[in-house]
């Protein structure tokens, strides 16, 4: 689609940041969400640094004392068109969280698309974990 690569180390190099062009914003982003959403994103949209592997793994350390002592909750977007149900049910088979819920009716952008429905929803699992 619209989006573009920098290649900012060179082209025979990984690329460095990541774009979302407004195309792919209002098809697949934020396709359910009110279009005054995905043109504000559009123009306010930055370039997204690329990690390597091998920088997630100097930079992200988890453990149970840190990360463990956390109630997560993991909430999955119906019509997420970014992240597959595959993939979402992987990252959630990797790192079991405490509860999952579903939004219905939500794209990628839970907060645009359903923010009632999402607010309900943070609200009960405040409660329930506080």
């Amino acid at each position: 689609m619209d989006n573009r690569y920098t290649y900012d180390d060179g082209p025979n190099k990984p690329p460095t940041t990541f774009v979302f062009g407004p195309l792919f914003l209002s098809s697949q982003v934020y396709q359910l969400s009110p279009p005054q959403d995905w043109t504000l994103a559009s123009m306010l949209m930055r370039p997204i640094r690329l990690y390597s592997v091998e920088d997630m793994s100097r930079e992200l350390v988890l453990s149970e004392k840190k990360y463990g002592s956390v109630n997560r909750v993991f909430i999955i977007s119906e019509n997420d068109m970014i992240s597959t149900k595959d993939l979402v049910w992987w990252m959630i088979h990797e790192n079991p969280p405490h509860q999952v819920e579903e939004v219905k009716g939500s794209d990628h952008m839970v907060m645009m698309s359903q923010p009632i429905q999402l607010s309900n929803l943070l609200l009960t699992i405040a409660v329930k974990y506080y």
